[in-house]
């Protein structure tokens, strides 16, 4: 009450006096009101007020979308508001990213992206409408995925050692399959045969469904994919899981080496994050975290996360920034060592 006092007794001097010298000049009266004021805002608002979107730049039905929807009522259960989850694909989640990098800052648009949209796109696309570093606030990174080496049965390797030996014995005869060029699984290719010092030839597909259908077919040796495309065929016996790529062994696959027990530091994880435009308030932001990371430990949550050979995460937003800047630096090096381009 205080304040607003103050308030309307300075417009009503500041009034008097603009009338006073108005008078005094000859103005007329009719122009001698006073602008017209701004109402005072409160200092604070109650946030949530109103429904919340999560943007995802894919189809409904892959595995982020999945998540987020999960997610989503879980979410809106914490905040009291809905939250609601809306599908803007193409351009590999360019058009996603872009229209919420070109929203309100007000913590009511959400964008949930995969590893290839805050690190592998940027990377290598040198046009974006967009900067991940500059026009996104990080929230969290929701979930990370485990990676496979799939090999036909017929290649004559059983491990990650044998497969470089037979690379190097064979340095024309090895090639793999990924869902397209400069994708995940072509990223995991070329930075596994830059650390073992291999070299095999990629041969991209429109998708990760006919790379991995050829490399059952015996027309491809081997590809790196997400544990959920490839370990149907493992489990019937169409495909060998020949190493995971993560820092860990997967619980779906406990007696699968990584790749990391013979290759040290060598890690390839796909992950799911969130961000929000720049500029959204630091408080709004925490409060986001919060409840993607209370959902995430729901145990119907943690049940399809499982199902999908996904793990949760939600660190907090300082860590998330961290690891987006680390793995973009990761994968600049990558493509600069692979001389990677998009055709």
């Amino acid at each position: 009450m205080k304040n607003t006092l103050n308030v309307q007794g300075i417009r009503g001097a500041g009034a008097l006096i603009v009338a006073a010298v108005l008078t005094l000049c000859d103005v007329s009266p009719a122009l001698a009101q006073p602008l017209a004021q701004p109402p005072v805002q409160p200092l604070t608002q109650t946030y949530p007020s109103r429904a919340l979107r999560i943007v995802i730049g894919f189809p409904p039905g892959g595995a982020i979308d999945t998540i987020a929807r999960v997610l989503a009522p879980k979410m809106a259960a914490d905040l009291g508001q809905s939250v609601v989850v809306e599908n803007k694909p193409g351009a590999g989640g360019v058009i996603g990213m872009q229209s919420v990098a070109r929203a309100e800052p007000d913590g009511y648009t959400i964008f949930m992206g995969t590893m290839g949209n805050f690190s592998i796109t940027p990377a290598i696309v040198k046009d974006l409408p967009y900067s991940v570093l500059k026009d996104f606030a990080p929230v969290t990174e929701v979930a990370a995925s485990g990676f496979v080496i799939y090999v036909n049965p017929l290649l004559p390797v059983q491990t990650v050692s044998e497969l470089i030996a037979y690379a190097k014995a064979n340095p024309s005869g090895v090639n793999f399959s990924s869902s397209g060029n400069a994708g995940l699984p072509h990223m995991a290719g070329e930075m596994f045969a830059s650390s073992a010092g291999i070299h095999m030839t990629h041969v991209p597909y429109k998708g990760s469904a006919p790379s991995v259908n050829d490399v059952v077919a015996g027309q491809v040796q081997l590809t790196f994919e997400a544990v959920a495309v490839g370990l149907q065929h493992v489990q019937n016996g169409r495909l060998r899981a020949l190493a995971t790529m993560g820092p860990q062994r997967l619980a779906v696959l406990p007696d699968v080496p990584t790749v990391a027990e013979t290759l040290p530091g060598f890690n390839v994880t796909n992950w799911f994050g969130m961000a929000v435009p720049a500029g959204t308030p630091a408080e709004r932001i925490s409060r986001i975290q919060k409840s993607v990371a209370d959902g995430l430990r729901q145990p119907d949550v943690l049940k399809t996360l499982a199902s999908l050979g996904v793990d949760p995460v939600g660190d907090t937003p300082a860590q998330f920034a961290a690891y987006i800047a680390a793995e973009l630096a990761r994968w600049q090096q990558v493509m600069a060592e692979g001389n990677i381009k998009i055709d």
